[in-house]
């Protein structure tokens, strides 16, 4: 499985402070429950990456650029769910 292959797998996601002073990412699938426990600045540098990659993503999409006017873009068809 790479970066840029699909999957039928569907999942949910949760991101939230622990008890501890972590930042924890709980993933949840059919037979995996996942808990990914990261410092606060761990936690920031991620969030730095999914921005980063979201901007990489945002660019790549054929059309016009957002606010750019047109029609809206439909919703992704990601399988994640947050809770």
């Amino acid at each position: 499985m790479g970066i840029n292959r699909e999957s039928e797998v569907a999942a949910n996601l949760q991101i939230g402070p622990t008890s501890l002073g972590m930042v924890r990412l709980y993933i949840e699938a059919e037979g995996v429950d996942l808990p990914l426990d990261f410092e606060p600045d761990e936690a920031e540098e991620i969030a730095g990456e999914l921005l980063a990659a979201a901007a990489k993503a945002r660019a790549a999409r054929p059309g016009p650029a957002p606010g750019a006017g047109g029609a809206p873009r439909k919703a992704g068809r990601g399988k994640g769910r947050g809770r």
